[in-house]
This record gives structure tokens, sequence and C-alpha cells, in this order.
């Protein structure tokens, strides 16, 4: 086995996924997990086993003293009248005080549960790099995240999928319109929030420098062309469904020069960055990933 392998079946984490994005319920997925009981464990303990871990996953602490974070509500009159989401700068040690100076904007889209405390940690692990950074909550007209991903998942179905793509669009627009943004923004999102990276991508045009979506599905083949953004695609090797969209993502963008990158990490599978998720984390894949997407936004979102 790779050492950057999960230690449950494949075929596990899998199932996990398909119970995540909503495919199969949590009796099927408890169902299902029997086949794959080894070493003594039930099928709850291999559901506890892929759950998230938030606290053991947070790299930055929300009263670290190098950010200031605030929770804002942004007008959304074309969605579902307004988006509330965690805004997050860098702070600075010299004067004690928010930087004023003007930053580039990175919105940041979850995965299909809601603005859960890992993806509030990828914005401060943005500001860290100098970044201006958005979360948006898509859930918030259905009260917001409830703290768990699995009621988190169930309240996502119910909020209507044109009016949550317009919420984001709002919030990528009030990030770009900030007095305290340059008026550049990019975009990275995850399995969800990387289809949506990549469909704001067609949306805003020349108002997006940049995205960098992680393991999304791609825009239909007609709607590549109004890309304008810079494009980094990241997927697992073992998320064979998604990475093998891939090679005709590529040869679109390249028809419609569309500068871009795109990696297939190996033996990561679908969740590869979530280090709240142990048993889907690869740290090496995610390191380099997160490196490479610092180095874009630095490239054409700071530029």
């Amino acid at each position: 086995m790779h050492p950057e392998e999960p230690k449950l079946p494949r075929e596990a984490i899998e199932l996990y996924n398909r119970y995540i994005h909503g495919e199969i319920s949590r009796r099927d997925f408890l169902s299902g997990a029997k086949r794959f009981t080894i070493a003594g464990l039930t099928a709850g303990a291999i559901l506890d086993a892929l759950m998230p871990n938030y606290a053991a996953g947070q790299q930055v602490s929300k009263t670290d003293d190098r950010i200031k974070a605030s929770y804002v509500t942004v007008p959304s009159p074309q969605g579902n009248d307004s988006i509330k989401g965690y805004l997050v700068r860098p702070f600075s040690a010299d004067t004690r005080a928010a930087t004023v100076a003007k930053l580039p904007g990175i919105l940041v889209i979850h995965e299909n549960r809601g603005l859960n405390p890992h993806i509030e940690d990828i914005a401060r692990r943005l500001a860290l790099a100098n970044f201006m950074a958005f979360a948006p909550d898509a859930l918030t007209s259905v009260g917001g995240y409830p703290g768990d991903d699995a009621k988190g998942g169930e309240l996502f179905g119910k909020v209507d999928t044109n009016k949550k793509l317009e919420d984001f669009i709002a919030s990528a627009l009030w990030l770009k319109s900030r007095s305290d943004c340059t008026g550049k923004i990019g975009v990275t999102g995850f399995c969800y929030g990387g289809g949506i990276s990549n469909t704001l991508a067609v949306r805003l045009g020349e108002n997006l420098a940049a995205a960098a979506p992680f393991y999304g599905g791609v825009p239909p083949a007609a709607d590549i062309p109004k890309i304008k953004a810079a494009i980094l695609v990241h997927h697992g090797e073992l998320d064979k469904q998604l990475a093998a969209t891939w090679p005709a993502y590529d040869m679109a963008l390249k028809a419609a020069n569309v500068p871009h990158e795109g990696y297939v990490y190996p033996a990561a599978v679908h969740g590869f960055n979530n280090d709240a998720t142990p048993e889907r984390y690869n740290k090496a894949a995610a390191d380099l990933a997160w490196q490479r997407t610092i180095d874009w936004f630095n490239k054409y979102v700071r530029a």
C-alpha cells in the first residue's frame, strides 16, 4: 500500500462519498459498510472514522492574533435576498489593527454541507498568505450551517440551486467592489465548491482573475470559451470519475486560450485536501496542491 493511501478500504471511502453527496441515506451507508467491517470495526465505527474531526484538522485558530475575522451579510437580490459569510484579513502586528492596505480577494466555496469549521479554517489560511478571504454560507436562507455536516447536507437540498449560485455571484462581486480590495479576486472551492468555482469562472468572465477548483465538476463544453480566469485544477487519482474529466477540460481550455494547469495526485481520493477527515486526507497531495494554489493566486490575482 502507498504510505499515503487511506487505511480503510477504498470502497468504504467511495461509499462515504456517495452518502455525503446525498446519493444514499445514512441507513444505506451503514448497510453497505457492513461489507467492510475489518479488525472488529462495526459499520458505525467506520462511519465515525470517516466523519470530520474539525478540532483535529484546524490549522489556524479563530483567535489567532495574526488575523482579523468577522461574519458579514451580503445583499443578494437575485438569490435568497442575502447571504452571510466569514470575512478574514491579515492583522498588522505593528499597529495591532486591521491592515488598511488593499488586498486581493479570494472567495472560498464550501462543500455541500454549508460553511463548516474546515472551510472557515481555509479562509484563515488564505489570510495568513496575505489575501482577504470571504467564505459565504449557501445555507443562510435556511438558518445557516447547523453545526453538523449530516444535517447540513439535508438542509442543502432545500435551497434552490439557481438562487444558491446567484448568492455566490453576489458574494464575489461584493468582495471585488470592497474599498479594501484591490479589485482583483480569485475563487477556490472543494467538491460542490470546486464545481461552483468552475461555474463562476464562466459566469463572471473578466471579473474573475483566477480559479483553483479542488475535485469539482466541469462546465458544459459550450460555456468554456466564456472563461477569462486562469484555471488551476486539482483531482485525486482514485477519484476516478472526476479525474477522468480533466483531459477534455484541458483541451477545451487550451482551445479557448485560457491560462491553465491541472494535476491528478497519486493515491489521493475525493476530498484529499480535507485534513478534518483523516481517512480521506492525503498530506503529501494536500500540501502540494495548497502551495500550487497559493502560487497561482500570487501570480494571477496579486499581480
